[in-house]
């Protein structure tokens, strides 16, 4: 009987010692993947966007322009007569930097791909010849197929006219290598051909070598309440309900707006692959503005993006954009299955018509239709003429709910 006591004690040590082993191995493991993570991702932690870094940023840039590297209509105003002044930065994405600046008094964005001028790829041509000796034909070529390239579209010369509108100088040759590492980035292509076509996208301001400058919107967010901070727009009388729900009516016509024109205004419809209130922003006439649409593609490329090897339609899904997983040849359609209205009513609509968002200033049965109308919107639809026809209609009756919304929200002043 005495033994029993002392086997006790031993057993209650070796349980500690197996426990503290335990605790060591597990920390042991939990060390090594974190620094095996790190290692994978140590540029995502680089990536942390800072007014130092911001400031390093500009500062090289600055330096490439007074060396004749580089130039654009906004390096003066930013290099010599500092009109063009830094504020803070706003977010770095997978290389591309986003800062925000005041321009003679005017808020604005610079925006580039890429943080060195030196990182995009060079026009060898500007080594084999001088740059004035290039006739301006040739560059126009480039800068079509450059758009080929990027967005799966062909331009004619005559309307190249907002990529290509420099002249020959003393800075030719770094005109054209500045407007080369403007024509590797997507986004600025799309600003730059559509701000004469379009009011729902940024309008471009000017540019310095690599970085482009466009117009300041303050951005959505899925955390605010109203999706956008609507006491931006148009101040802070709108915290009122009454205001407010007639803003957010106004904002989802201009959606609407927004879609028809995506889909029929262009050669190619444009397709929105990455539809979140982030990639948005309401101007002071509650036009909806997208501001980032590096997502975005017209349809031949949008086609090339599809058309990808599968085994089931979740292999067909790129971002917003999905299509349909053929099994007896394994390829997915070159044709989207949903499209642009589908995710706006999915990821828009639904918070603004949602019964949560119930009031007594629009009648009951009005609020149910609209709510059922964007319901039916945001259920994934059918391809060909059925699902085209059933757009139609979300599009006609969507339209024709928000309308009525507003005669009913103005006989209620």
């Amino acid at each position: 009987m005495r033994g029993i006591p002392g086997f006790k004690r031993l057993r209650l040590k070796i349980c500690r010692r197996c426990a503290l082993l335990l605790l060591l191995l597990w920390a042991a493991c939990w060390v090594l993947v974190s620094a095996a993570l790190f290692l994978l991702h140590r540029s995502v932690f680089s990536e942390r966007c800072t007014d130092e870094k911001s400031h390093r940023i500009l500062a090289r840039l600055c330096l490439d322009y007074s060396s004749g590297a580089l130039t654009g209509d906004l390096c003066e105003d930013l290099c010599v007569a500092q009109k063009l002044v830094y504020k803070h930065c706003l977010y770095y994405d997978r290389g591309k930097k986003v800062i925000q600046a005041d321009w003679r008094g005017q808020p604005i964005i610079l925006k580039s791909k890429k943080e060195i001028f030196s990182s995009y790829q060079h026009l060898s041509m500007l080594e084999e010849v001088e740059a004035q000796d290039i006739p301006e034909t040739q560059l126009l070529l480039m800068v079509a197929l450059e758009v080929k390239n990027a967005l799966g579209l062909e331009l004619s010369n005559n309307t190249m006219g907002p990529l290509w509108t420099r002249k020959k100088g003393p800075r030719w040759k770094a005109q054209v290598a500045s407007m080369w590492s403007l024509l590797q980035q997507e986004e600025y292509i799309y600003f730059s051909l559509l701000q004469d076509f379009s009011k729902h996208v940024l309008r471009i301001i000017g540019s310095c070598g690599h970085f482009y400058a466009v117009e300041y919107l303050t951005a959505g967010h899925a955390w605010h309440k109203t999706l956008f901070p609507l006491e931006n727009v148009i101040g802070p009388s709108l915290t009122e309900h009454r205001n407010r729900v007639r803003a957010i009516i106004d904002i989802a016509l201009s959606f609407l707006d927004m879609v028809q024109h995506f889909d029929n205004d262009f050669s190619h419809r444009l397709h929105l692959c990455d539809i979140k209130p982030e990639n948005f922003a309401i101007r002071h006439d509650l036009t909806v503005v997208a501001i980032d649409v590096d997502m975005a593609f017209f349809e031949p490329k949008m086609r090339d993006i599809l058309e990808q090897k599968c085994t089931g339609d979740e292999d067909c899904n790129f971002f917003d954009c999905f299509s349909k997983c053929n099994l007896k040849i394994r390829k997915c359609g070159a044709q989207r299955a949903n499209n642009n209205l589908q995710v706006i009513c999915d990821k828009i609509f639904r918070r603004w018509f949602s019964p949560n968002l119930r009031g007594p200033l629009v009648s009951l049965p009005l609020q149910l239709q609209l709510q059922k109308a964007v319901q039916e919107c945001a259920q994934p639809g059918h391809m060909g003429a059925t699902g085209h026809q059933r757009t139609l209609k979300s599009l006609s009756e969507l339209y024709h709910l928000l309308r009525v919304t507003q005669r009913e929200l103005q006989g209620a002043e």
